[in-house]
């Protein structure tokens, strides 16, 4: 699958939101309840088409989106005020949400993690694309 990032970073093209079978997204939707305590979310209104899309969208209250369509950027990388207090709290890596979600996290199985976590690893995202865009030098974009 071809990569589709967010303009946070996102990794849209792994979230489960995108499918089309209900019952992986009410796992997916089971699971943010579980790790982030999300209540909102149903199999229905979680459906999504990525925030670059024009199409439905999970996050409704989403402060990027607007914000990255306002400048006209591709991605918050290339914005004059990144990282603005909207994308702070969008940057995540892998070990800093199972630490935030911790205890949650304590017996979360790789399935889980895989279908309601890696898709908001946007760490390695974003520093790839600081070194691609020159604001970083060369090898810290790379996975540690």
């Amino acid at each position: 699958m071809d990569e589709m990032l967010g303009y946070c970073g996102y990794n849209c093209h792994l979230c489960a939101a995108r499918s089309d079978d209900s019952e992986v997204r009410q796992k997916l939707v089971d699971g943010w309840r579980k790790f982030f305590g999300h209540e909102n979310y149903t199999a229905e209104n979680v459906r999504c088409d990525g925030c670059r899309a024009d199409g439905r969208l999970a996050d409704k209250e989403c402060k990027v989106r607007p914000c990255a369509l306002e400048k006209g950027v591709e991605n918050c990388v290339y914005c004059d005020e990144f990282p603005c207090e909207n994308l702070k709290p969008l940057t995540a890596t892998r070990e800093g949400m199972l630490i935030y979600c911790y205890p949650k996290t304590a017996s979360i199985t790789d399935e889980e993690y895989n279908l309601c976590m890696r898709q908001f690893e946007s760490m390695p995202n974003l520093l790839r694309l600081l070194v691609e865009s020159g604001k970083l030098p060369p090898g810290f974009g790379e996975a540690g």
